[in-house]
């Protein structure tokens, strides 16, 4: 399942709530593709990232794209040095509250316990919670957006000086040292 879940998503981004976000592509291109198209890839998403659920809804998909569009927007807002919209931050302090799940340790390894009875509310819950502690904590002035050609994903900038301008160096960066070598 590893091999098919990287050939569907993008999963290098460090910080969850922007791998989450990566789940659109090329947002800022001619044709943003769509990666949790069903249920199915939502579920097989939160599997990759130890967010198991047993099943997903449709209303549970809808309700997960929802999120992913407030905390990109707000990112995308953060990293232009403006003020997210109210709505958006409430959606993102909502769905944080709505989750109940528990960190553990689990065979030496930091975990999520999910519920049994909202499991998927409770992994929007950590994509919440991830998201607003990147989103409103200390390196909120380290959050961009990508400036490979057509995609405008997030990322925390944690280079010393601040300065990184793509969200992976082994994609975004690599295509555009590609073109500027094919330019030459």
């Amino acid at each position: 399942m590893t091999g098919d879940v990287r050939r569907v998503f993008r999963m290098d981004n460090e910080v969850l709530a922007f791998r989450f976000t990566a789940t659109v592509s090329d947002r800022a291109g001619l044709a943003p593709r769509e990666r949790l198209a069903d249920p199915v890839r939502l579920k097989m998403w939160l599997g990759a990232t130890g967010l198991d659920v047993p099943d997903v809804s449709q209303t549970d998909l809808e309700d997960a794209v929802g999120l992913r569009e407030a905390i990109y927007r707000i990112g995308s807002a953060i990293a232009a040095g403006g003020k997210p919209r109210p709505k958006d931050v409430r959606a993102l302090n909502s769905s944080a509250a709505a989750g109940h799940a528990k960190a553990v340790m689990d065979r030496g390894r930091a975990a999520w316990q999910l519920t049994g009875t909202t499991p998927v509310r409770d992994a929007l819950g950590v994509l919440a919670t991830d998201a607003i502690r990147i989103l409103g904590g200390p390196d909120r002035t380290r959050v961009k957006n990508c400036e490979g050609p057509g995609c405008a994903g997030l990322f925390l900038d944690t280079s010393r000086a601040g300065t990184r301008r793509w969200c992976s160096m082994n994609t975004c960066g690599n295509k555009v040292k590609k073109s500027r070598i094919a330019a030459r």
